[in-house]
C-alpha cells in the first residue's frame, strides 16, 4: 500500500468514527438523556457518554486533519480551493475547523462551566439546546460527506 491509499484510508477511518460517534450522540444518546430514559440524573449521564466518547472524537479529528493535509499537500490540489466546483473541499475544512473548536476549546472550556449551571436553572431549555445544535453539526457534516464523496468520484454539481 503506498503512502497516498494509506493515507485514504486512515481519513475514511477516522471520518466515519467521528462522524458516527456524532450520530449515534445525536439520535440514540441525546434523545434517550433528555427524555431521562437512562436516569434521573441526566447531567451525569451525558458527562458519562460524552466522557468516553471525547477523546475518540478528538483523536479521529487529529487523524483527519493530519491526512486530510497530507493529502492536499502530497497531491498539490490546493487550487481546488479557488474553484467553486470543489465546494466540498471547503466544506470540509469548515466542518473540520468547527468540530476541532469545539472539542479542544469549546468542550473543554465553555461547556463544562456553563452546562452543569444551566441544566441546574432549566434542564429542558439546556438539553434541548445541546441537541439542536448536535443536529445543526450532524446535518452540515452530512452534506459534507455526501459532497466529498460524489465529489471525488467525479459527480460535481457545477
Amino acid at each position: 500500500m503506498d503512502d497516498l491509499a494509506l493515507a485514504r484510508v486512515l481519513h475514511v477511518l477516522a471520518v466515519v468514527l467521528w462522524i458516527g460517534g456524532v450520530s449515534m450522540a445525536t439520535t440514540v444518546a441525546l434523545p434517550a438523556v433528555r427524555r431521562g430514559d437512562l436516569g434521573p440524573d441526566r447531567l451525569r449521564v451525558f458527562e458519562a457518554f460524552e466522557g468516553r466518547f471525547v477523546w475518540q472524537a478528538r483523536g479521529a479529528v487529529i487523524l483527519a486533519g493530519l491526512t486530510g493535509f497530507y493529502m492536499i499537500e502530497r497531491l498539490d490540489l490546493w487550487d481546488r480551493f479557488t474553484d467553486i466546483r470543489f465546494w466540498w473541499m471547503h466544506a470540509m475544512v469548515c466542518v473540520w475547523t468547527l468540530f476541532a473548536f469545539l472539542l479542544f476549546i469549546g468542550e473543554p472550556l465553555i461547556l463544562h462551566r456553563i452546562l452543569p449551571k444551566w441544566v441546574a436553572r432549566n434542564p429542558e431549555q439546556a438539553f434541548t439546546a445541546l441537541h439542536r445544535v448536535h443536529v445543526v453539526l450532524l446535518v452540515l457534516s452530512y452534506i459534507t460527506i455526501f459532497g466529498a464523496v460524489a465529489g471525488s468520484h467525479g459527480w460535481l454539481l457545477l
